[in-house]
């Protein structure tokens, strides 16, 4: 009796001390949960959802192991009116390949017939915009190579007189559901200038871009964008690309209409050798179409 007594009174205290102790284990698990959920790391959406915000690169970048095929379209200018067909008569082509060859890294080629172009690209996406980090940061590069000029033409011409070479920075944030913003320091680098054109030697050219979209339905946006040539004689016959248009999206792809004053497709022709003039109604219209496999 004496020892049933002592094991019963061992016990009462041990299974009311139980309870509490598990629910001290579920608190402290409860709290170490929450620890690792506010660790965590919440993305933000894409601040856009192609590649191109018209003309100028987003901050997006191909998904590792996707295989894009982009069309661009440049026509003549609308003031051409119906002899020209509104400038649909005349047409300057760009087909690229884009390949995610690692995450947060995709390279390119392409062929522009703007200048017979041939291009090499590569983007690559530092930053993400989440609850850390404010903004998207992506890192752009592209060498072109005009092949319209020939040796057997131009007897003086060196092998790297022909390319051209273009550096972004690219920074971009989604301000809400339908505002995003972006803005890029540009360099471009000509080995070769027409000076009938430039007026000056500006072989070094700096450039900031501007660009954004707004989301004015579920599958629609209007998007723009504009480069400002800091280096540009003020004679100089080229002018800064400004570009309009409306991202139409279809079943996760983007089909882009565009309004711009330039006819090239490549980084360096487009940012630096414009000649259409918005004022004079010097405007193209153009698209791009995106098929991924």
């Amino acid at each position: 009796m004496y020892y049933h007594s002592i094991k019963k009174a061992f016990l009462i205290p041990v299974l009311l001390i139980i309870p509490f102790l598990c629910n001290a284990q579920e608190d402290d698990l409860l709290q170490e949960l929450d620890n690792l959920n506010q660790n965590e790391t919440t993305y933000e959406l894409p601040a856009f959802k192609a590649l191109q915000i018209g003309n100028l690169q987003s901050t997006k970048v191909v998904d590792k192991g996707d295989l894009y095929l982009v069309v661009a379209h440049r026509f003549g200018y609308l003031k051409e009116g119906i002899k020209e067909f509104f400038g649909l008569d005349q047409a300057n082509t760009k087909i690229q390949l884009l390949y995610g060859l690692l995450p947060n890294l995709q390279i390119g080629v392409s062929r522009d017939s703007y200048e017979k172009t041939y291009s090499g690209t590569a983007k690559y996406k530092l930053y993400r915009q989440s609850d850390k980090i404010p903004v998207n940061v992506s890192l752009y590069g592209s060498v072109d190579i005009n092949t319209v000029l020939k040796k057997s033409t131009y007897p003086g011409l060196k092998t790297f007189d022909p390319f051209s070479y273009t550096t972004q920075i690219l920074v971009s944030r989604r301000f809400s559901e339908k505002l995003s913003l972006e803005l890029a320091p540009i360099f471009v680098r000509h080995n070769l200038q027409d000076l009938n054109f430039t007026q000056t030697q500006t072989h070094n050219q700096i450039l900031l871009g501007l660009g954004g979209r707004y989301k004015i339905s579920k599958r629609l946006s209007i998007n723009a964008d504009y480069a400002y040539n800091f280096s540009k004689d003020s004679n100089s016959s080229y002018k800064n690309p400004f570009t309009v248009g409306v991202d139409i999206e279809t079943g996760g792809h983007v089909f882009q209409l565009l309004f711009t004053n330039a006819r090239a497709s490549s980084d360096a022709s487009f940012l630096t050798e414009t000649l259409g003039d918005w004022s004079k109604n010097e405007i193209s219209f153009g698209f791009n179409i995106v098929r991924v496999f």
